[in-house]
């Protein structure tokens, strides 16, 4: 690589040098030097950069210098990336026609592209920089890159910024390449760098920011214009200042989504990771209960189904609830079946949660049209396999993915419980459920509280349980009480045989509390107001006998009369 001739005082060799390295310059957080003084000034710099203003098309264009509103900017900026492509498609077709190829160096220009990227050129001295903001003159290098894009490109006016070489390279990989591509062209004196207009201003403020490392501007349109910039000409110490800055900003819906609707090549940047991070968690907790907004999260994109579906704190009837609401939102945004079973191949299925479906659901989904063939079966398997392992190692395994932006087998905060079951068919129709209840939501039954498990079934009939803080009607104190409640309302009626029981110390075993029968109609349900014949207060005692290693164990076995 060509040594960049540069006069001793700015000779930051050494900060270049190591800069591509973690921890260099690029991606330091350490205090930066302030070269606020020499920005623009002609005494402390080696280069002109020649800032070649373009047109935008009419329909990005803002009412003023910039956009009123977060809405505003995005709709622009989506409309400045589709025209950026068409207009990268005019050229493209352009080269073409001619049957040319363009070398990377062509009459003394430097090119580097990127996809939506940057593009620099170094020059000779011109003789009349400076005189004409508005016509460039005769200048060779301009006239070679006007005269591949002439059809599509107009030159609207010429910003020219004096700057010190090592210090932008310092701060970017693209200028220090630029600078140090050990072509002749890197010795050149003058840079000319074409922009969008709506990109002035950012260029601006960005350059500036690389010299006194602050930002004079700060409202959120005017951040993210930046944000694009800095990502542009990848300068990750503004990129990462810029995210700061918007998210000690008021966040709202429509700015969390704006951030994570970003192009993936800013989204993907380490400076701006802790931003998109912010608006996932923002989402995730407004929407936190789903069942209050199941409009308004029906309507939400698929990065914004994403924040709120990956939460471990989403509260949810249950994981059924989660994966039909997933796939009636898929059914509303990808009509087409092709589309559909590719977003849930790519990015939905990691969402649901399968081991802690019901078996029911899981039936389901291995005919469900929406996933491919092959993932379906598994996705089951992987969750029928989770149900069969120990608690404990279901418990390993929830710990093994605590880090991972996708989890599959920690459980939510659902509203209606999970529980085990155990069917036989012979020699009675019968079943063995498990329910457990941590402390903590026990306690957050008090003093009227009620917590439903998920729906099991036994004789084609639905069942569920109901946990309680009852206030005892003899003894006027407040206890824990346990119902078993049958689905289905109307004339049904169903006679079951049940035994409640819970896990007691010393020896931890199933100690039988209650037996009987019932005979069931629509609606009703049977059990006990106080289920261990104790206070409230002895019941959630630090030393009471039914909490072990902070859990409740019930269990209830129910067969079906003849």
């Amino acid at each position: 690589m060509r040594v960049l001739k540069v006069p001793d005082l700015f000779d930051l060799s050494t900060i270049m040098v190591s800069d591509f390295s973690p921890g260099g310059a690029f991606g330091s957080d350490t205090t930066e030097p302030d070269f606020g003084f020499a920005f623009n000034d002609s005494n402390f710099s080696d280069r002109v950069l020649r800032i070649e203003i373009m047109p935008d098309s009419p329909e990005t264009k803002s009412d003023g210098d910039c956009c009123s509103s977060i809405a505003v900017w995005a709709r622009n900026r989506k409309r400045r990336r589709e025209d950026f492509k068409k207009e990268i498609d005019v050229v493209q077709r352009q080269e073409q026609v001619l049957n040319c190829n363009v070398p990377d160096t062509v009459d003394g220009l430097t090119y580097e592209n990127r996809d939506d990227d940057a593009v620099a050129m170094i020059e000779g001295s011109p003789s009349d920089v400076g005189l004409n903001c508005n016509q460039i003159g005769n200048d060779t290098a301009y006239d070679n890159y006007s005269s591949l894009n002439k059809d599509h490109l107009t030159v609207l006016r010429v910003n020219i910024i004096h700057i010190s070489s090592p210090i932008l390279a310092a701060k970017s990989p693209f200028f220090y390449k630029l600078f140090s591509n050990g072509m002749t062209e890197s010795e050149q004196r003058y840079v000319t760098l074409p922009v969008h207009a709506s990109e002035e201003a950012a260029l601006l403020d960005l350059l500036n920011f690389m010299y006194s490392n602050t930002l004079s501007t700060t409202t959120p349109t005017a951040l993210l214009d930046v944000l694009m910039v800095a990502d542009k000409f990848e300068v990750a110490s503004c990129m990462r200042y810029c995210s700061q800055l918007l998210r000690n900003l008021p966040m709202t819906c429509e700015s969390a989504l704006l951030y994570l609707d970003l192009p993936s090549t800013v989204l993907m940047a380490d400076a701006v990771q802790p931003l998109a991070d912010a608006a996932k968690q923002f989402l995730a907790a407004k929407y936190k209960d789903v069942t209050k907004f199941q409009d308004e999260v029906l309507n939400l994109p698929l990065a914004g189904i994403e924040a709120v579906f990956s939460s471990d704190d989403l509260q949810v009837a249950s994981e059924d609830a989660v994966y039909d609401f997933l796939l009636k939102w898929a059914r509303t945004h990808y009509p087409k079946l092709e589309e559909r079973r590719r977003v849930f191949a790519t990015r939905l299925g990691r969402l649901i949660r399968f081991p802690h479906m019901t078996c029911r659901k899981l039936k389901k989904v291995l005919t469900c049209n929406d996933f491919d063939a092959e993932i379906a079966p598994k996705v089951v398997l992987e969750a029928l396999f989770f149900k069969a392992e120990t608690p404990h190692k279901q418990r390993a395994l929830a710990s093994e993915e605590a880090n991972a932006p996708y989890r599959h087998f920690l459980e939510r905060a659902y509203k209606y419980r999970p529980v085990k079951v155990v069917e036989f068919e012979k020699p009675r129709q019968q079943c063995v459920v498990y329910l457990d209840l941590k402390r903590e939501e026990c306690a957050h039954l008090f003093p009227g509280g009620k917590v439903y498990s998920q729906a099991f079934h036994l004789g084609g009939q639905g069942f569920f349980f109901s946990a309680h803080c009852h206030m005892d009607q003899q003894s006027s104190f407040h206890c824990f009480g346990l119902f078993l409640g049958m689905q289905e309302k109307g004339p049904v009626t169903f006679a079951v045989d049940y035994e409640f029981a819970a896990r007691s110390k010393p020896t931890e075993d199933y100690i039988s509390k209650y037996k009987g029968n019932y005979t069931f109609t629509g609606g009703k349900a049977v059990g006990y107001r106080n289920l261990f014949g104790i206070p409230w207060t002895t019941f959630m005692a630090d030393d009471s006998n039914y909490f072990i290693n902070g859990v409740l164990h019930l269990r209830a076995e129910l067969t079906v009369r003849q």
